[in-house]
């Protein structure tokens, strides 16, 4: 599933290759991935008009146009945003994941913009998750989890009876945080993903904090949340690669969660 390192790939391949480039066609014509747009009123906006700048927060995308609506972008569960020049070159960035898709292979694009230049962008999503929308709603979005201080994670997190893991997960709180980012960032942080927020000492929290934001540089450096080393053994049977602890499996907030027994607390 795309998280955050995996939606600035899409955002840096957006800035590389799709700003300044004039727009002559689209297709929206996807209603469930373009809702709550009827076909043609995203294209209606945009064609005539270029993207000039890309921008995240969390898992969020969007695009600004010159005096014009902002496009926002979501990449969903297995969404990626490629970029097909003229000349057969294409680049990407999102879900590592491929699904078999090889270079030229646009059965699963949900949407795409046709470029003057004879370059397509195209959102590809296998599983048809994720959206695309005019002047997406971006305020009730947590600060980034990339940026994100000491002060505001302190007073986002709160003092509630919630698992940890579910305010991590919550994106009103931090923007960016899924799944598998949670379970790598409470297993590095020694903390069980069920620990009620209120039970959390002040050197938990800061411990917490540096943990966030750490596990986000490594994992947008190395490139993605599959890089971790948590990641490849959160599997029924899989060991922790610290220990070598059997990991305890359960669900919490909502999601399918690994943690080590060992040195989790």
């Amino acid at each position: 599933m795309p998280e955050l390192p995996e939606v600035e790939s899409a955002r840096s391949v957006l800035e590389r290759s799709a700003l300044g480039r004039r727009i002559v066609a689209a297709d929206d014509t996807d209603g469930w991935v373009c809702r709550p747009h009827p076909p043609g009123e995203i294209a209606l906006a945009l064609v005539g008009t270029e993207l000039t700048a890309a921008h995240r927060r969390g898992k969020t995308l969007w695009c600004d146009t010159p005096g014009g609506p902002v496009l926002g972008i979501h990449l969903g569960m297995s969404g990626k945003i490629v970029i097909a020049d003229a000349d057969g070159r294409e680049v990407d960035g999102g879900d590592h994941w491929e699904f078999g898709r090889q270079p030229g292979d646009f059965r699963f694009s949900r949407f795409s913009l046709d470029f003057a230049d004879g370059g397509v962008l195209h959102l590809v999503d296998p599983r048809r998750l994720g959206r695309i929308r005019l002047d997406p709603p971006l305020d009730a979005l947590g600060p980034d989890a990339a940026l994100v201080t000491a002060a505001e994670f302190g007073e986002r997190l709160g003092w509630s009876r919630a698992p940890v893991k579910a305010r991590l997960l919550d994106q009103h709180v931090v923007a960016g945080i899924g799944n598998l980012l949670a379970d790598e960032i409470l297993w590095r942080a020694g903390l069980v993903p069920g620990r009620p927020v209120d039970g959390l000492t002040p050197a938990e929290r800061r411990r917490l904090h540096r943990t966030v934001r750490s596990t986000v540089d490594d994992a947008l450096h190395d490139g993605g949340v599959h890089t971790l080393p948590l990641v490849p053994h959160r599997r029924p049977g899989g060991r922790c690669p610290r220990d070598d602890a059997e990991l305890c499996r359960a669900t919490v907030g909502g999601r399918t969660t690994f943690w080590c027994p060992a040195h989790q607390r």
